[in-house]
């Protein structure tokens, strides 16, 4: 793949007009550019004409990111993929795209040719491809057999015909085809590629030591032995649906499939590279904004809550709405793994990406830690304006021992009192306070949701707004045993660093380090930057990778507590 000429999703393209529905999309002539999607940018609406000969890579180098509504339209005649993945993390929702006009072999410099989407092997982000329609590729449809070493790749509503190798090759333990269909017609393969048969033509290939999971989707081999391949000790689970052809290899468990699988474009996939470009399906009419909500059946909540994040700090955020709430992915917004409802409260965190809710109701309350704006159905407002800034409140009730404990938060907690804390017994920073009661009562307001509640010695009650909770529900019992440190004291410049561990982490004062609101968890990957302090984290299980980008100087203490 080539990467000179490269340019971002947000660059002005100076396009020509669209052929039809002009005003809905833009037209980009392919001349061998890449055009790089980064962290939470979305890219849509676009024509990319092929029929020059040249080539195109949309290349999704960050997570939180979405590619909707693109037509790729006339024979490929190039040497790569189309749609290449390398984010590191998060979502990426890849929707409505039609890459159905097929390639040739010619300028090939892959072992089987061109292919249409590629997740490469240093990618380890969630991907969701939905109404897609891939036709005649060479080298694979969607080339997804990288998840086996991280990330996953889900199919909703995708099409898939005359693909050589498979059209879904995938590998991960999250993976997954649903509402889905391959199959092939003929042992050409597609225009151009003349006759090439060699290792061709699986609708499914599983990946050896992989297990996922097909549900109503459709298979046929046509002239080509198998519809399914499960490679070595490959498992899947396929319920509903139909399969046409053998299944090469034991590891595949059917429950309720026929063997007439209905092999027509689903509902909402394009079939054209005009309809998929405008938004717009042959058997609906109806645009596609890339909302969650647009694909049931029931109406949309009525309200639409936007919180768009700022890339100069993160944005923590918690509502509550007087109906029902639920996630969305309209004006560009991702459904990150990090938002979430508790107790019917919705809350999340943003930096340099957007996050949406559609909802009934009023607005009762909002919270907002950061420098990202809210925006409820296209007009900005002000958070203030609904309920407290730290709306939460958390009572610790001594028992007359002496009692340390430690509590932390997804948002901001204070101290709540008459007098400020001895300095010696009780810390508060950012996220969590740390203290000492013995037979008094302290009390603290927060933001977010109460996520870890240890006491290192001794017990109390604990009281979060007015009922009392059991501490063990809430985070780890015990502490943590190893800490990792990174060390920016002898630095001239920040420095910045990413980790992924497999298992628990949580941020951390150990060798008096700060804790910084920047400095994000989501799930195991963790993500921050130290300029001349101190940054630490307890955590358990491996370590499954470390990037570090200046002269900080990284320390892991194996079993600390216990030295």
């Amino acid at each position: 793949m080539k990467l000179a000429g490269a340019t971002t999703a947000a660059t002005a393209f100076g396009a020509t007009a669209g052929a039809a529905n002009s005003d809905d999309y833009e037209t980009i002539t392919a001349n061998g550019q890449v055009i790089r999607i980064g962290q939470g940018e979305t890219f849509e609406n676009k024509l990319i004409d092929l029929t020059n000969g040249n080539s195109v890579v949309l290349l999704v180098e960050g997570g939180n990111s979405v590619i909707r509504n693109i037509g790729f339209e006339g024979l490929h005649r190039g040497d790569g993929f189309m749609i290449s993945i390398t984010a590191p993390s998060g979502d990426v929702l890849i929707e409505n795209v039609y890459l159905g006009d097929g390639s040739t072999k010619e300028g090939e410099s892959f072992v089987h040719g061109p292919g249409a989407v590629f997740y490469h092997r240093d990618a380890s982000c969630d991907v969701t491809f939905r109404h897609c329609n891939v036709q005649g590729w060479p080298n694979n449809g969607f080339y997804c057999s990288n998840t086996a070493s991280g990330g996953s790749a889900r199919f909703e509503h995708c099409y898939g015909k005359n693909n050589g190798v498979s059209t879904y090759r995938v590998a991960g333990g999250n993976d997954a085809i649903v509402d889905s269909v391959a199959y092939n017609d003929n042992t050409d393969y597609g225009p151009g590629w003349g006759g090439y048969t060699e290792d061709s033509g699986r609708p499914v290939w599983v990946w050896p030591g992989s297990t996922v999971s097909i549900e109503d989707s459709h298979f046929a081999s046509g002239g080509y032995p198998h519809a399914v391949v499960m490679r070595g000790n490959a498992t899947a689970q396929m319920s509903g649906g139909a399969i046409d052809g053998n299944v090469q290899g034991g590891g595949l468990n059917r429950s309720n499939v026929s063997s007439s699988p209905e092999l027509s474009v689903p509902e909402g996939t394009p079939t054209s590279a005009v309809e998929a470009a405008s938004g717009e399906t042959s058997e609906t009419g109806d645009g596609v904004n890339g909302d969650a909500d647009e694909d049931d059946d029931e109406p949309a909540l009525e309200n639409l809550l936007l919180v768009e994040g700022d890339e100069s700090d993160v944005t923590r955020y918690e509502f509550e709405a007087e109906g029902d709430v639920e996630p969305s992915t309209a004006e560009g917004a991702t459904i990150d793994a990090a938002a979430g409802m508790e107790d019917g409260v919705a809350y999340g965190v943003v930096a340099d990406w957007k996050d949406a809710f559609r909802f009934d109701g009023d607005l009762l309350t909002l919270t907002v830690d950061g420098p990202g704006t809210v925006f409820v159905n296209g007009e900005e407002v002000d958070p203030s304006e609904y309920g407290e800034d730290l709306p939460h409140v958390l009572e610790i009730e001594g028992r007359g021992a002496p009692t340390s404990y430690e509590i932390t938060v997804d948002g901001t907690i204070e101290f709540d009192g008459d007098e400020e804390p001895d300095d010696e017994a009780t810390t508060v920073s950012g996220s969590t306070a740390q203290s000492s009661v013995t037979d008094a009562t302290q009390t603290f307001r927060f933001s977010g949701a109460l996520t870890d509640v240890t006491f290192t010695d001794g017990e109390a009650a604990v009281f979060l707004d007015g009922e009392e909770i059991d501490p063990s529900e809430y985070g780890e019992t015990e502490l943590l045993p190893h800490a990792l440190v990174i060390d920016g004291g002898d630095s001239d410049e920040p420095s910045t660093y990413s980790f992924r561990i497999d298992g628990t982490v949580v941020k951390s004062d150990y060798r008096s380090a700060t804790i910084d609101d920047e400095d994000i968890i989501d799930d195991r990957f963790v993500r921050g930057v130290v300029d001349d302090e101190l940054d630490a984290y307890w955590f358990e299980g491996p370590i499954d990778d470390f990037t570090l980008c200046g002269t900080a100087t990284v320390d892991v203490q194996y079993n600390a507590r216990n030295q």
